[in-house]
């Protein structure tokens, strides 16, 4: 088991949490959702002997709290923050970092290495829920659009139950996945993990999904990018919207397309396998 080291950074507008394992190369993991650095714990362990695996929570959720009342955010402020943290770890010109996204953290990462392309030698794009380059962009917006609606009437659960509808999922689904859980006696740690997620949820769907789902990749910019871009997709998450904008991103860039195991969240279930595979891409760099 490697060593954690915690500290904090301050940003505009916030301080973030960020964990350093390992030694070697730099590879930055951004995590997408209401997760924040344990969603990667299992991941960055297995990649902790051959890299500096660095993780953080992002601005507004669990230990990275804002200066001020939770707003709207921007995959731009995302991308900023990612940035200030690789100076911070000591990423320079001359040694540029590798780059994990998952779902909103792929996005993150696509406007790091589209801002910052000194910084990136290969990003891993994971699943970007751009749903404006699908050709049911207006299905989308729809959803999201009621997604808003419930957020600003009814509050997080009606938002969320809104959001979930958007990807047909029944309230069976949500009830028996919810007995699971309470089947299962979670470890003192991961039931504290849990209650942050938990806490992280109004901050997600009612700051970050509107927002940053509208958000199209700078195309252009990142074709001109030095940084090695590779966009993957989940074997199990065919047909779902982010595995769908994968492709097109790939194909907008003329960059990499890779298959990894599993599906949208398999960084965390499969994290031996999908550590494998990430690596796997790494050393092709």
């Amino acid at each position: 088991m490697q060593p954690v080291k915690t500290n904090t950074l301050k940003v505009p507008g916030a301080t973030l949490h960020y964990e350093i394992r390992g030694s070697g190369p730099t590879l930055l993991l951004i995590c997408g959702g209401v997760y924040d650095a344990a969603g990667y714990a299992g991941l960055a362990q297995r990649l902790a002997d051959r890299y500096t695996v660095v993780t953080y929570d992002r601005r507004g959720n669990s230990r990275s709290p804002l200066d001020g009342p939770p707003e709207s955010q921007s995959i731009e402020t995302h991308a900023d923050d990612a940035h200030r943290l690789l100076v911070e770890v000591g990423v320079t010109a001359d040694e540029p970092a590798y780059v994990f996204g998952n779902s909103s953290g792929a996005i993150i990462g696509l406007e790091l290495a589209t801002r910052h392309p000194e910084q990136v030698r290969t990003l891993v794009s994971h699943e970007p829920p751009l749903f404006e380059l699908l050709p049911d962009r207006d299905r989308w917006r729809d959803v999201i659009r009621d997604v808003e609606e419930a957020f600003a009437k009814e509050g997080t659960g009606a938002a969320m139950q809104a959001f979930a509808t958007g990807f047909d999922r029944t309230g069976r689904e949500h009830e028996e996945a919810a007995t699971q859980g309470e089947q299962e006696e979670p470890t003192p740690e991961a039931a504290e993990t849990m209650a942050r997620m938990e806490k992280n949820m109004e901050f997600f769907i009612g700051y970050e999904v509107p927002p940053f789902v509208r958000y199209v990749p700078d195309a252009d910019a990142l074709r001109a990018s030095s940084a090695r871009v590779v966009m993957v997709a989940g074997e199990a998450s065919e047909g779902q919207p982010p595995y769908r904008a994968s492709f097109v991103v790939a194909e907008q860039i003329g960059g990499t397309h890779v298959m990894f195991p599993g599906d949208h969240g398999a960084f965390g279930s499969l994290h031996e396998e999908f550590a494998a595979k990430l690596d796997e891409v790494l050393s092709r760099s």
